[in-house]
């Protein structure tokens, strides 16, 4: 049973997504940042929910000190609509994003489609070679242990990252709309339009690129998407 830590100070909002949740998880819970981050400290988590606004500690400097050590799924919530505050937690690492007032169920469903994209994303479809690492260029992705290395050097990646990732080196030269990204990493139908994709490509350039504003890896394809190639010379 995966274990989920809900980090809220509005008790009504733990106790409501505990009652969702706790039927197929375990459920960790805190009041606060701080206590939110022992928790991941010295529990084993396997996905944390995150409110924005909380004491002691908010939720996006809780992100900053769980990235620096720990790369579990992370769904924010958060009172603000606000664009840059959605931004603002892709860039920090958060995996996805929902507004409060919240349906329940689209939490769980969420939560479930991101489990499945870090738990299963290495189960071979049938009639398909198993391939173990992909390798671009400098860029070498190995999918069992989910690391990059660029130029033979290790880069952190969020799983969303990696699970975007994953999908353009498979094929490289291809180009990937937003909607067949969205569709294959989330899980979900592609509804409407926001930054996500855009601020995990961003965030992914920053790592693989030498100059992320010349991306020679992960090009735009203006009006259809995005496609990943080698570039002509390293």
């Amino acid at each position: 049973m995966y274990s989920i830590l809900i980090a809220d100070d509005e008790p009504e909002i733990v106790e409501l997504l505990q009652l969702y949740l706790e039927k197929d998880f375990h459920i960790l819970k805190a009041a606060n940042g701080k206590e939110a981050l022992g928790i991941v400290n010295t529990e084993a988590v396997d996905l944390a929910i995150l409110d924005i606004m909380m004491p002691e500690m908010d939720g996006l400097q809780l992100l900053k000190n769980i990235r620096r050590t720990c790369h579990i799924p992370v769904l924010l919530l958060s009172a603000k609509s606000q664009h840059h505050d959605k931004i603002l937690g892709l860039e920090l690492g958060a995996d996805d994003y929902i507004s409060k007032p919240f349906n329940p169920l689209e939490v769980v469903a969420r939560v479930n489609a991101m489990l499945r994209r870090v738990h299963h994303f290495d189960v071979p479809q049938a009639g398909k070679e198993t391939v173990s690492t992909l390798v671009l260029g400098d860029l070498s992705l190995d999918i069992s242990t989910c690391v990059l290395h660029v130029a033979g050097e290790p880069v952190v990646l969020t799983s969303t990252e990696f699970k975007i990732l994953k999908l353009m080196m498979g094929e490289p030269g291809r180009v990937f709309t937003r909607k067949r990204i969205y569709e294959a990493v989330w899980e979900d139908f592609y509804m409407y339009e926001d930054n996500s994709i855009m601020v995990h490509i961003s965030n992914i350039r920053e790592k693989i690129e030498r100059d992320s504003k010349k991306p020679e890896y992960l090009k735009t394809i203006r009006g259809l998407g995005y496609k990943m190639d080698a570039p002509v010379e390293r």
